[in-house]
């Protein structure tokens, strides 16, 4: 069971950090019409949000979304500029 209550801000973490995810793969796929900061700032705040709603064990399942395609709009761009 959650460890907060319903009420909590916490229960934000993990649909926060899936909108976030989602919108850095996008800003990914349009990096060379946006650049790469939009990916890296959505992609490091879904990342943070993903992280935050794990270590309180609310909505599992976005938050894993939300860490895995945020994780993915951060190292994308930094790959990319090492290449």
């Amino acid at each position: 069971m959650a460890t907060g209550s319903a009420d909590s801000p916490a229960t934000l973490y993990g649909p926060v950090s899936l909108v976030l995810g989602t919108a850095a793969s996008v800003t990914v796929v349009f990096a060379g019409l946006l650049g790469i900061a939009f990916s890296l700032l959505f992609g490091s705040l879904a990342v943070t949000f993903a992280l935050l709603g794990l270590r309180q064990k609310l909505n599992r399942v976005q938050c894993g979304i939300g860490l895995a395609t945020g994780s993915l709009g951060v190292l994308h761009p930094v790959l990319l500029v090492s290449a």
